[in-house]
């Protein structure tokens, strides 16, 4: 049985090396060899609480976006998460969005959502299928519009959103940013019961909180509180949803891996409490590091989280094998990303080696730091315009196959960054003339950090009427050799590939 088969190749060329110069390498292809599965919905991105006034570096990267959202799993959480409280019966704290406060958790008062909203969107799905999310102060407002907006125009059908649940709610502060007590489930619970009436979108709660695992970031849950609240979410969703054909996964914790605390979290909880281990990654050091793009063109200093992915699939292989694993959420650099460098060509490098490294470790779903806000969001945060690794995560979403199959490199080695030509290794080609695709990104005027990226020499940008343009391949021969130029990334897709691990 013949399979499409699509290569992901993107080549950085060491400095020494002469431009003119080819090296020749061979990558073969195991098709009797699947090494991992993800899910349907693996390319996930966030939509974050952070308000306009959040600032890094004196500079102020979060705006008041209004967007169309298309195919992605939208996971709505953050930093804020656990200072969010919902406008159901008998809230103790006054509305309000949220408001810098210099004691409040990173630097922010509560802020509030309101159920209106949630009521308001599942009322417009069910009618017209299409909506538009506004991030207005930290709680969302939702409208159709029959205009563009801006000078982005998006659908959306058959979304999959993860909603992150306020997990320290009703916890006190007993030390430092270690927080103790039962968490207090009774806003949780209400907000719980509207949404199984209003929302027909969720698929999956996280009790995860910003980052509460281990020593936290800001502030810390100890994994044996943690996994009873847990296992009391569970019964509370399955309550909840007893009459329902579907109910939501529950994720966990949403935070840094600490092998000692996830192994205790799996251990307290059980089997079928928990669907998934949620994780965070932000390798590649702080927003103002000049060294950033340096690290992302480094494939050795890429490579050194593969530990993380490799340590956390054993943690679930020897204490919750029924549990999966996820990133939910990674966006390269913290603090709002690299200004200038997370939002431009030179960040694909790194986003592109994340999404084939959790692939090949069993990951079945990668949450990108974020759809829109700061300065890694997938769009730019006032024009609303895709950033480069917006469309190569759609080049990557249309043409990517769920199974990942095994594969080795022959000659000069991958990891030295020298590589800039790969010959095709496989069944020879019939006398009939069969053609493969080849999508060539490059970025303008081979400026690492343009925000404007060629596809095949042309540059990637909306159409007038405000749409996705078009991904179109050139066709090559199939038994001729690939050409990959250095900084640069290649998408090729090998037509009637056998793969019997896919069959």
């Amino acid at each position: 049985m013949g399979f499409w088969l699509t290569l992901l190749l993107f080549l950085v060329l060491h400095p020494c090396v002469l431009a003119e110069e080819t090296v020749y390498a061979s990558i073969v292809v195991k098709g009797d060899t699947k090494i991992a599965e993800t899910d349907d919905n693996f390319i996930c991105a966030t939509i974050d609480w952070w308000p306009p006034d959040k600032c890094n570096y004196n500079h102020c990267p979060w705006e008041d976006p209004q967007l169309y959202i298309c195919h992605l799993r939208i996971r709505i959480g953050g930093s804020l998460q656990d200072q969010v409280v919902y406008d159901v019966g008998g809230l103790k704290y006054p509305c309000h969005p949220f408001r810098k406060m210099a004691y409040g958790l990173f630097g922010f008062s509560k802020g509030c959502l309101h159920m209106d909203r949630w009521d308001e969107l599942n009322h417009l799905l069910s009618k017209t299928g299409k909506l538009v999310i506004n991030i207005l102060h930290a709680y969302l407002k939702v409208e159709v519009k029959h205009i563009l907006l801006g000078r982005l125009y998006r659908f959306l059908y058959r979304a999959i959103v993860t909603f992150g649940l306020n997990a320290l709610y009703g916890r006190q502060k007993i030390r430092k940013s270690v927080w103790g007590g039962a968490w207090d489930s009774s806003n949780a619970l209400l907000f719980l019961w509207f949404v199984p009436c209003a929302l027909k979108l969720l698929n999956s709660l996280n009790l995860q909180g910003n980052e509460l695992s281990g020593s936290g970031i800001g502030a810390s849950v100890g994994a044996v509180q943690y996994g009873k609240d847990l296992i009391y979410l569970k019964a509370i969703i399955n309550e909840l949803y007893a009459n329902h054909k579907s109910k939501p996964s529950l994720l966990a914790p949403g935070g840094f891996y600490d092998p000692e605390w996830y192994a205790k979290l799996l251990e307290i909880t059980g089997s079928r409490v928990v669907n998934a281990m949620t994780h965070h990654i932000y390798n590649l050091g702080a927003g103002d590091d000049p060294r950033l793009v340096s690290r992302i063109l480094d494939p050795h200093y890429l490579n050194q989280i593969s530990e993380t992915f490799i340590k956390l699939q054993q943690t679930l292989e020897k204490h919750g094998s029924w549990a999966s694993a996820w990133v939910g959420e990674s966006g390269g650099a913290y603090n709002s990303g690299g200004r200038h460098v997370s939002n431009t060509f030179v960040n694909s490098f790194w986003y592109l080696d994340q999404l084939g490294m959790a692939s090949k470790h069993n990951t079945k779903a990668y949450c990108r730091q974020t759809l829109i806000g700061g300065n890694y969001g997938l769009l730019n945060t006032t024009t609303y315009v895709p950033n480069p690794d917006y469309y190569r995560q759609d080049i990557l979403h249309y043409k990517r196959n769920m199974d990942f199959l095994g594969t080795f490199r022959e000659g000069s080695s991958f990891m030295n960054g020298l590589k800039k030509t790969v010959s095709w290794v496989g069944r020879k080609a019939s006398a009939e003339r069969i053609m493969r695709e080849e999508y060539h990104l490059t970025p303008m005027n081979g400026n690492l950090r343009s925000q404007t990226m060629y596809l095949n020499g042309n540059p990637l940008k909306l159409t007038k009427d405000g749409q996705i343009p078009t991904f179109d391949p050139i066709l090559v021969e199939v038994n001729s050799l690939v050409f990959v130029a250095s900084l640069s990334i290649a998408f090729i897709t090998f037509p009637n590939f056998e793969a019997s691990a896919c069959i």
